[in-house]
Protein backbone atom coordinates (compact mmCIF):
# COMPACT_ATOMS: atom_id res chain seq x y z
CA UNK A 1 0.00 0.00 0.00
CA UNK A 2 2.93 2.33 0.75
CA UNK A 3 4.31 1.64 -2.74
CA UNK A 4 0.91 2.27 -4.37
CA UNK A 5 0.38 5.49 -2.41
CA UNK A 6 3.82 6.84 -3.35
CA UNK A 7 3.72 5.88 -7.04
CA UNK A 8 0.11 6.64 -8.04
CA UNK A 9 -2.36 9.51 -7.96
CA UNK A 10 -5.31 7.54 -6.57
CA UNK A 11 -7.85 9.28 -4.34
CA UNK A 12 -8.36 8.24 -0.70
CA UNK A 13 -11.52 6.35 -1.72
CA UNK A 14 -9.68 4.46 -4.47
CA UNK A 15 -6.80 3.63 -2.10
CA UNK A 16 -9.29 2.35 0.48
CA UNK A 17 -10.87 0.09 -2.18
CA UNK A 18 -7.44 -1.23 -3.23
CA UNK A 19 -6.51 -1.90 0.42
CA UNK A 20 -9.82 -3.71 0.96
CA UNK A 21 -9.16 -5.87 -2.10
CA UNK A 22 -5.58 -6.71 -1.07
CA UNK A 23 -6.71 -7.61 2.46
CA UNK A 24 -9.45 -9.82 0.99
CA UNK A 25 -6.97 -11.68 -1.22
CA UNK A 26 -4.51 -12.12 1.68
CA UNK A 27 -7.19 -13.43 4.06
CA UNK A 28 -8.62 -15.78 1.43
CA UNK A 29 -5.22 -17.27 0.61
CA UNK A 30 -4.23 -17.68 4.28
CA UNK A 31 -7.56 -19.39 5.11
CA UNK A 32 -7.28 -21.66 2.06
CA UNK A 33 -3.80 -22.78 3.15
CA UNK A 34 -5.10 -23.78 6.61
CA UNK A 35 -8.14 -25.61 5.17
CA UNK A 36 -6.04 -27.34 2.49
CA UNK A 37 -3.54 -28.59 5.10
CA UNK A 38 -6.35 -30.00 7.28
CA UNK A 39 -7.93 -31.69 4.25
CA UNK A 40 -4.57 -33.20 3.25
CA UNK A 41 -4.02 -34.53 6.78
CA UNK A 42 -7.51 -36.09 6.76
CA UNK A 43 -7.03 -37.57 3.29
CA UNK A 44 -9.97 -35.74 1.69
CA UNK A 45 -8.14 -33.04 -0.28
CA UNK A 46 -9.54 -34.04 -3.70
CA UNK A 47 -13.09 -34.31 -2.35
CA UNK A 48 -12.79 -30.92 -0.63
CA UNK A 49 -11.59 -29.25 -3.86
CA UNK A 50 -14.48 -30.79 -5.84
CA UNK A 51 -17.06 -29.59 -3.31
CA UNK A 52 -15.58 -26.08 -3.06
CA UNK A 53 -15.62 -25.72 -6.86
CA UNK A 54 -19.24 -26.92 -7.14
CA UNK A 55 -20.38 -24.75 -4.23
CA UNK A 56 -18.67 -21.58 -5.42
CA UNK A 57 -20.26 -21.84 -8.87
CA UNK A 58 -23.64 -21.47 -7.13
CA UNK A 59 -22.44 -18.88 -4.62
CA UNK A 60 -21.03 -16.49 -7.23
CA UNK A 61 -24.36 -15.22 -8.61
CA UNK A 62 -26.41 -15.67 -5.42
CA UNK A 63 -23.88 -14.10 -2.99
CA UNK A 64 -24.93 -14.48 0.66
CA UNK A 65 -23.75 -14.32 4.24
CA UNK A 66 -20.21 -13.29 5.16
CA UNK A 67 -18.67 -13.69 8.59
CA UNK A 68 -18.11 -10.42 10.45
CA UNK A 69 -14.66 -11.46 11.71
CA UNK A 70 -11.79 -13.26 10.01
CA UNK A 71 -11.43 -15.93 12.72
CA UNK A 72 -15.17 -16.74 12.51
CA UNK A 73 -14.81 -17.11 8.75
CA UNK A 74 -11.81 -19.43 9.16
CA UNK A 75 -13.56 -21.56 11.77
CA UNK A 76 -16.87 -21.83 9.91
CA UNK A 77 -15.17 -22.38 6.51
CA UNK A 78 -12.99 -25.13 8.00
CA UNK A 79 -15.99 -26.91 9.51
CA UNK A 80 -18.09 -26.60 6.35
CA UNK A 81 -15.46 -27.34 3.72
CA UNK A 82 -13.97 -30.25 5.66
CA UNK A 83 -17.19 -31.59 7.21
CA UNK A 84 -19.44 -31.48 4.15
CA UNK A 85 -17.09 -33.36 1.77
CA UNK A 86 -16.73 -36.01 4.51
CA UNK A 87 -20.54 -36.31 4.69
CA UNK A 88 -20.69 -36.50 0.89
CA UNK A 89 -18.36 -39.50 1.03
CA UNK A 90 -20.18 -41.46 3.74
CA UNK A 91 -23.88 -40.62 3.19
CA UNK A 92 -26.24 -42.46 0.89
CA UNK A 93 -29.22 -40.14 0.52
CA UNK A 94 -32.43 -41.75 -0.84
CA UNK A 95 -33.47 -40.39 -4.23
CA UNK A 96 -36.86 -39.17 -2.95
CA UNK A 97 -35.07 -37.09 -0.28
CA UNK A 98 -32.79 -35.61 -2.97
CA UNK A 99 -35.82 -34.73 -5.11
CA UNK A 100 -37.56 -32.99 -2.18
CA UNK A 101 -34.38 -31.09 -1.23
CA UNK A 102 -33.85 -29.99 -4.84
CA UNK A 103 -37.45 -28.79 -5.34
CA UNK A 104 -37.29 -26.80 -2.09
CA UNK A 105 -33.83 -25.54 -3.06
CA UNK A 106 -35.05 -24.21 -6.41
CA UNK A 107 -38.03 -22.44 -4.80
CA UNK A 108 -35.94 -20.88 -2.02
CA UNK A 109 -33.20 -19.83 -4.44
CA UNK A 110 -35.76 -18.06 -6.61
CA UNK A 111 -37.30 -16.39 -3.55
CA UNK A 112 -34.13 -15.28 -1.71
CA UNK A 113 -31.34 -14.77 -4.24
CA UNK A 114 -29.30 -12.69 -4.55
CA UNK A 115 -28.59 -11.91 -0.88
CA UNK A 116 -26.29 -8.95 -0.39
CA UNK A 117 -24.25 -7.65 2.54
CA UNK A 118 -24.03 -4.26 4.21
CA UNK A 119 -20.57 -3.69 2.71
CA UNK A 120 -21.68 -4.75 -0.77
CA UNK A 121 -25.37 -3.97 -1.38
CA UNK A 122 -26.64 -5.03 -4.81
CA UNK A 123 -28.40 -1.81 -5.69
CA UNK A 124 -29.19 -2.23 -9.39
CA UNK A 125 -32.61 -3.81 -10.10
CA UNK A 126 -31.27 -5.15 -13.40
CA UNK A 127 -28.27 -6.82 -11.74
CA UNK A 128 -30.46 -8.33 -9.00
CA UNK A 129 -32.78 -9.76 -11.66
CA UNK A 130 -29.86 -11.20 -13.65
CA UNK A 131 -28.30 -12.73 -10.52
CA UNK A 132 -31.66 -14.23 -9.47
CA UNK A 133 -32.17 -15.77 -12.92
CA UNK A 134 -28.65 -17.24 -13.09
CA UNK A 135 -28.87 -18.55 -9.50
CA UNK A 136 -32.22 -20.23 -10.12
CA UNK A 137 -31.13 -21.77 -13.44
CA UNK A 138 -27.94 -23.07 -11.83
CA UNK A 139 -29.95 -24.60 -8.98
CA UNK A 140 -32.19 -26.34 -11.53
CA UNK A 141 -29.09 -27.66 -13.34
CA UNK A 142 -27.51 -28.75 -10.04
CA UNK A 143 -30.76 -30.55 -9.15
CA UNK A 144 -30.79 -32.54 -12.40
CA UNK A 145 -27.14 -33.52 -11.87
CA UNK A 146 -27.79 -34.45 -8.22
CA UNK A 147 -30.76 -36.65 -9.15
CA UNK A 148 -29.47 -38.31 -12.31
CA UNK A 149 -25.69 -38.68 -11.85
CA UNK A 150 -24.70 -42.20 -10.80
CA UNK A 151 -21.65 -41.24 -8.69
CA UNK A 152 -22.93 -40.98 -5.10
CA UNK A 153 -20.21 -38.56 -3.93
CA UNK A 154 -20.73 -36.14 -6.85
CA UNK A 155 -24.50 -36.32 -6.45
CA UNK A 156 -24.18 -35.53 -2.73
CA UNK A 157 -21.86 -32.58 -3.49
CA UNK A 158 -24.53 -30.97 -5.66
CA UNK A 159 -27.25 -31.62 -3.06
CA UNK A 160 -25.14 -30.15 -0.24
CA UNK A 161 -24.13 -27.17 -2.40
CA UNK A 162 -27.83 -26.37 -2.90
CA UNK A 163 -28.58 -26.77 0.84
CA UNK A 164 -25.56 -24.78 2.04
CA UNK A 165 -26.06 -21.89 -0.36
CA UNK A 166 -29.76 -21.66 0.45
CA UNK A 167 -28.76 -21.34 4.10
CA UNK A 168 -26.22 -18.64 3.21
CA UNK A 169 -28.92 -16.52 1.50
CA UNK A 170 -31.72 -17.22 3.96
CA UNK A 171 -33.22 -14.22 5.81
CA UNK A 172 -33.66 -16.51 8.82
CA UNK A 173 -29.91 -17.27 8.97
CA UNK A 174 -29.12 -13.54 8.56
CA UNK A 175 -31.42 -12.89 11.53
CA UNK A 176 -29.81 -15.64 13.64
CA UNK A 177 -26.40 -14.00 13.12
CA UNK A 178 -27.89 -10.55 13.72
CA UNK A 179 -26.92 -9.28 10.25
CA UNK A 180 -28.98 -6.88 8.12
CA UNK A 181 -30.88 -8.37 5.17
CA UNK A 182 -31.89 -6.72 1.86
CA UNK A 183 -29.14 -4.18 2.31
CA UNK A 184 -29.87 -2.54 -1.03
CA UNK A 185 -33.16 -1.20 0.41
CA UNK A 186 -31.31 0.49 3.28
CA UNK A 187 -28.72 1.85 0.84
CA UNK A 188 -31.41 3.36 -1.40
CA UNK A 189 -33.16 4.94 1.61
CA UNK A 190 -29.87 6.51 2.72
CA UNK A 191 -29.02 7.62 -0.86
CA UNK A 192 -32.35 8.69 -2.41
CA UNK A 193 -30.55 10.46 -5.26
CA UNK A 194 -28.81 7.25 -6.35
CA UNK A 195 -29.70 6.22 -9.91
CA UNK A 196 -30.90 2.61 -9.73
Amino acid sequence: MNYIEKNTNYSKTQLAEIKYGIEGIYLTISKCIVIFIIALLLGIFKEMIIFILIYNILRMPSFGLHATKSWICLLSSSILFIGIPHLCIILNIPIIVKVIICILGICLMFKNSPADTKKRPIVSKKRRKIYKTISTLLTILFSFIAIFVSNNFISNCFVFAIVLQNLMISPVVYKIFNLPYNNYITFLKEHPDFSN
